[in-house]
Formats: structure tokens, C-alpha cells, sequence
């Protein structure tokens, strides 16, 4: 895309969210002539009306005239506008297609996607790199939109740590990041790109076609064979939960070990795996995906165990909300892990622990019970209860049923608010007589979605955590 071309072009932006928002006003002030289609008419603000952006109404087809279209990420090609403008071959790209078109090219992006654990791994590459003394922006699917950091007034940022769902990839055919991570690959939102293969496809578009580092998950073997698809094999820079070979980062002894050609006398210490916080081997993991991308720009061991020291995890991500100790001495934790959306997600979360409550349920996006039988199988042994909540409990129902029949599951069937106090309370209960008289954790990782119930995931985790405060402190 020539940012050249975009003076008098006529652009329809279509969504007019925070995303479409920022692209109608980044558009304006390149001079195109732009209109904004969205179901509400205040979608176009004052701010973009004196910039002169048309509200364009509630589209189905395209309006005559139209060049290019940017879209908000989480539109499909499905949705009839766009699959409009694809059948008459009008360009459709995304908010971080435009972004890389109008970027400073002296300002490199690291990229990072996966299924699970791009926010904690951005989040922890930002810190790296503020520790190695970059003015750093993190930006994307979870922060400001790419196009405000790259066209804003204050944008004098000299690297973008850049988080991409598969739908913002899908949009951005050219983007190539200096280096780019994929993290893990399991199947998600499959409603939205038709299926596996092509949800992958979108996430490999993180290796800008070979053109870009890749660092990739050499325990995942999808993330392996989409690698060795999509990715220029001198460029690779895989990572591992194992003892590294030569060319990798991994574990060993207790440490992040770096083997990769970056690496003092060919294998150097990063940070012991104690230090990295959240806890567990997925966050092991995403540190070893922002160790690789730092390494990528000259940053040291030192500076990357000083980045993963001053990182502080987000809210809704494994997060111990609060203890109580029972009468019978056991400690009970309760833990808020809202931003598990997936089985895979989950299966990690609950990998965590050893003695375990879980709380799941909500909106599956379409998977089935048979969906969730390896992550059943896998933490049943450590499940000492489960309750359900959320509009497909009953697929999760099921699933306990083929998988771990003998574990106690309690259905909580409240579709508000109120639902998650009585599953909290239904889990302490099931903690309180779980046959243990080590500690257990009442874990709410739900493997869904949560906007049967609550507005988005944040407000699932900040009712849990209101719960779980309440039962801790007053014990009922």
C-alpha cells in the first residue's frame, strides 16, 4: 500500500470500534476522503465529523466509489459488506495492515501470536526491552491501537512490541516483522476463519512470508509444521521446555539457558525459572519467547532477567486473589485465570496445580465435549471437584461425564451475575471436604467465553475475585 495513494481515495472504514475509530482518523489526516460504516450513527464522533468522516449507515453492500476498505479484525471475510467488497475486487485490509504502510521504517516491530499467551509474552517483552533502555510501545490486539502509535502526535517510540490475534493477521498480508513469535496452535475461533488449517495459516502470516526472524515453539509440533511451511529455516529461532540443542533456548537445571548464536561462549544463563512470574510452564515459555525476540535487537542475559523481574502480570491471568486457612488447618487459594478462553489455555492453568476446584463454563465458540476429553483425562487425577456455569455447561457436563466420572461436578444454573457468587460458594464447599490435607486451589479457568454472563472476560475475573474475597474473609 502507497501511503501516497490514500490522498483523495475513497475509503470506507468498516466497524466503528476503538480500532475503526483510530483508522477513520489516521485516514483523515492522510488526506483520504472517508466514510464509516457501523450500526451506530455516533460511531463517527465530533472529533472525526470536523476531520470530515461521513457516516456511511449500517451497510450490506458496498457504496459506489469505493477504493479500499479497512476493517475492524474482528470482522469475517463472511460478513456480507466485506464478502461484497471481495467478489467486486476491492482491497480489503486491516488497521495493522495501514499501520505497517504508514509506519517509521527506522522502528522495528516484534511480534508475537499464538493461541494462548500473547498478552503475558508481550507484557513481558515490553518490560525486557524498557530494561535494555528502548523507549518502548506495546501495542495491538491488548493495548493501543497500532495506528495511534504509529501516526499519533506523541510517536517517538524507537521499537513496537506488537501483540496479533489470527484475526488482525488475516487483514495484514504484508507485515514483516524483524522478528516475529508464534507460541502455541490449537484450534480457536474456527467459527470465524472455516477452519484449523486456515486459522493456522493466518497465525504462520507472523513471519512476514520468511521474510522475518522466526521464533517458534519447538515443543508444539503444529507450530513446527507450520515453521517449516511458512518460515525460512536459517531464520528460526526455536525455544523449548527441554534442555536446549544448539540453536535453541530452553531449561536446564533450573534456568533459562540461551544456545542460540546470540549466546556468550555458546550457551549462557538467563534467570532461574523461580523468578518468572506468573508462575507455571506456559509462562516459562512465553519468558523464553521474549528472551528470543530481545535477542533479536542486541539485548543482553542481564537485561532480560532484569525485564522479567520488573514484569508485572496482568489482571485475569493466573492471578492468586486471595488465602483463607479452614478450620482443619488446609489452605485454600483462590485463583482467577478469566482470560483462559480455550481448552488449551485451560489445560495449562490447570497444570499448575496439584489439588484443584475447578470453575468452568460459558460460551464455547462452537467446540464439543469431545473437545475437551485430553484436558479432562490429563488434569483429573488433581481434580478434587468441578462447577459449571455459563450457557454450555452442559457440553462440559458431558465431557466430566466420558472422561472423569468419578469426579464430583456441581451445576450452578443462575445466567447472571449471581451465578458466579454460587459457583464460588459451591467451590469452596467442594475445597473444604476435598480429600487432601494439603492446600487446594479453587481455580476459575472457564475454557470459554464469557459474554453469556458478563461483559467481556475482565468483568468475569473482577466478579470471581469480589467472591472469592467474600468467602475467604467471611467464610461463607
Amino acid at each position: 500500500m502507497d501511503p501516497a495513494a490514500l490522498r483523495g481515495a475513497h475509503v470506507l472504514v468498516a466497524g466503528g470500534g476503538r480500532s475503526g475509530t483510530a483508522v477513520a482518523r489516521a485516514l483523515a489526516r492522510q488526506g483520504a476522503l472517508v466514510q464509516l460504516a457501523d450500526q451506530r450513527p455516533d460511531a463517527v464522533s465530533s472529533e472525526l465529523r470536523e476531520l470530515g468522516v461521513q457516516y456511511a449507515g449500517d451497510l450490506r453492500e458496498m457504496p459506489q466509489g469505493i477504493s479500499l476498505v479497512v476493517t475492524s479484525p474482528g470482522w469475517a471475510p463472511t460478513v456480507p459488506l466485506l464478502a461484497d467488497a471481495l467478489e467486486r475486487g476491492i482491497r480489503v485490509v486491516g488497521e495493522v495492515e495501514l499501520a505497517w504502510a504508514l509506519r517509521d521504517h527506522s522502528v522495528p516491530w516484534l511480534a508475537i501470536t499464538g493461541t494462548n499467551g500473547k498478552t503475558t509474552a508481550v507484557g513481558m517483552l515490553t518490560a525486557i526491552l524498557r530494561a535494555g533502555g528502548f523507549s518502548a510501545a506495546e501495542v495491538g490486539n491488548v493495548g493501543p491501537p497500532v495506528i495511534d502509535a504509529v501516526t499519533g502526535d506523541d510517536a517517538a517510540y524507537e521499537i513496537f512490541a506488537v501483540e496479533l490475534s489470527s484475526f488482525q493477521l488475516h487483514w495484514a498480508p504484508s507485515v514483516a516483522p524483524a522478528a516475529g513469535a508464534l507460541l502455541n496452535i490449537a484450534a480457536d475461533h474456527l467459527d470465524w476463519h472455516g477452519s484449523l488449517d486456515a486459522y493456522a495459516a493466518d497465525k504462520a502470516r507472523i513471519w512476514g512470508r520468511g521474510e522475518s526472524l522466526a521464533v517458534c515453539n519447538a515443543d508444539d509440533a503444529h507450530v513446527m509444521s507450520l515453521a517449516a511451511q511458512y518460515a525460512d529455516a536459517d531464520r528460526l529461532l526455536p525455544f523449548t521446555l527441554a534442555e536446549p540443542q544448539p540453536g535453541q533456548l530452553g531449561v536446564a537445571g533450573g534456568w533459562l539457558l540461551d544456545r542460540t548464536r546470540f549466546a556468550r561462549d555458546g550457551a549462557e544463563r538467563i534467570i532461574e525459572t523461580a523468578e518468572v512470574r506468573p508462575t507455571g510452564p506456559h509462562n516459562v515459555a512465553n519468558a523464553l519467547a521474549a528472551a528470543a525476540l530481545a535477542r533479536t535487537v542486541g539485548l543482553s542475559a542481564e537485561q532480560i532477567a532484569q525485564g522479567l523481574r520488573d514484569y508485572a502480570p496482568g489482571a485475569h491471568r493466573n492471578v492468586l486473589v486471595v488465602t483463607e486457612t479452614a478450620p482443619d488447618g488446609r489452605r485454600i487459594g483462590y485463583v482467577n485465570d478469566s482470560k483462559a478462553t480455550n481448552a488449551h489455555a485451560t489445560a495449562a492453568s490447570l497444570s499448575s496445580y496439584d489439588d484443584v476446584v475447578w470453575i468452568a463454563g460459558g460460551l464455547l465458540k462452537g467446540a464439543v465435549a469431545g473437545d475437551f476429553g485430553g484436558l479432562i483425562e490429563q488434569a483429573a487425577p488433581r481434580l478434587r471437584g468441578v462447577v459449571l456455569i455459563g450457557r454450555d455447561r452442559a457440553v462440559l457436563a458431558e465431557a466430566m461425564r466420558r472422561h472423569a466420572p468419578n469426579v464430583p461436578v456441581i451445576d450452578v444454573p443462575v445466567a447472571d451475575h449471581r451465578g458466579m457468587d454460587e459457583a464460588v460458594d459451591a467451590a469452596r464447599q467442594l475445597a473444604l471436604t476435598a480429600p487432601t490435607s494439603g492446600s487446594v486451589t479453587v481455580l476459575m479457568a472457564p475454557a470459554a467465553a464469557s459474554m453469556d454472563m458478563f461483559d467481556d472476560y475482565a468483568q468475569r475475573g473482577d466478579v470471581f475475585a469480589r467472591a472469592a474475597r467474600r468467602v475467604a474473609e467471611g467464610g461463607s
